[in-house]
């Protein structure tokens, strides 16, 4: 029988389509310092963000066969070492795109309209009248460009729904040339809006920009620094719900201090789960808990997604 740790979780979709083919799955949460004495007796490592699969949790699977990321990005795999020792690591990268790009654009949102700021001071006893003269400046995101760093499928769904907003789109991304966008009309089905966008330099895109919203991998050192801020408009918005890191906050904090960045959503750092409280508080912060994939639909189809690749790997060998 093949045996599963679901270290992280699994949404019960995903665990019923294991069980059906006669799978073991437990969800009994190991901490970490224990998990590679613990890996021996399992086939299958399922994982999030939480658990990180280093190269003691390898060699502790003996009978390793899948690590299997729920999410997108895989920093937290070493994903070499478990493929020198012929272990197959997979994501779900299909699974989140939507719910992960519906949150930048709420981001954006809530920027463009100061709503983190109203909804704080409101719900604190500010004063009603004050509050409505202060907060009557926001402005609305059609005809505002939003550059996308990153152009996957994440970054591509970004621009399908900026593009319904009346956005121009920018996109920059070393491995894609050119991205058909196809915005489809739910209630004509014959109707489908095709917008093909080419990919420009990463100079470009930030400079030409209003929002700029990030859509990388982490792991390599900050992306954005306070050279690349030097380059970006005067009031620029900043997004990221991809990696903590990716904008070296340090360099952050100075340029919302100075008004470069007029304001920055923010839904990763790089402390988590302990977050810089300078962030967490500054007014031109518009903050979530890593929560871009963590929509009831979206764990659905990412455990879905999982258990049929692991179901497609052993195929009848149970």
């Amino acid at each position: 029988m093949v045996k599963i740790l679901a270290n992280d979780g699994i949404h019960p979709d995903g665990r019923l389509l294991l069980e059906e083919a006669a799978y073991l799955v437990e969800e009994d949460k190991v901490p970490q310092e224990e998990l590679a004495d613990r890996m021996a007796d399992y086939d299958v490592l399922i994982v999030r963000s939480a658990t990180k699969v280093t190269k003691a949790v390898i060699d502790g699977g003996k009978n390793l066969k899948i690590i299997a990321r729920g999410g997108v990005g895989l920093d937290n795999i070493d994903v070499e070492y478990a493929q020198s020792k012929g272990i197959q690591v997979f994501n779900t990268p299909m699974a989140s795109s939507r719910a992960v790009a519906e949150l930048a654009i709420a981001h954006i949102f809530a920027l463009s309209r100061m709503l983190n700021r109203s909804n704080r001071e409101l719900a604190a006893g500010g004063d009603f009248k004050k509050l409505k003269k202060a907060y009557e400046t926001g402005f609305q995101i059609k005809g505002k460009t939003l550059g996308v760093i990153g152009f996957g499928r994440i970054g591509q769904e970004v621009a399908k729904i900026a593009l319904g907003l009346g956005m121009s789109v920018r996109a920059h991304d070393p491995y894609v040339q050119e991205a058909e966008v196809g915005i489809q009309l739910n209630d004509f089905e014959d109707l489908k809006l095709c917008v093909k966008i080419r990919t420009e330099s990463f100079d470009k895109v930030i400079r030409e920009s209003d929002f700029i919203t990030f859509h990388i991998p982490g792991g390599g050192g900050s992306v954005i620094t306070s050279a690349e801020l030097s380059k970006m408009k005067n009031g620029v918005f900043l997004i990221n719900t991809a990696r903590g890191g990716v904008i070296h906050e340090e360099d952050l904090l100075a340029a919302l201090e100075s008004g470069k960045v007029a304001g920055v959503g923010l839904d990763v750092f790089e402390n988590e789960p302990n977050p810089r409280e300078a962030l967490l508080k500054h007014p031109q912060v518009s903050c979530t808990p890593h929560i871009g994939a963590s929509t009831v639909e979206a764990q659905s189809y990412i455990g879905m997604e999982l258990a049929d690749k692991i179901i497609a790997f052993f195929g009848d060998d149970k």
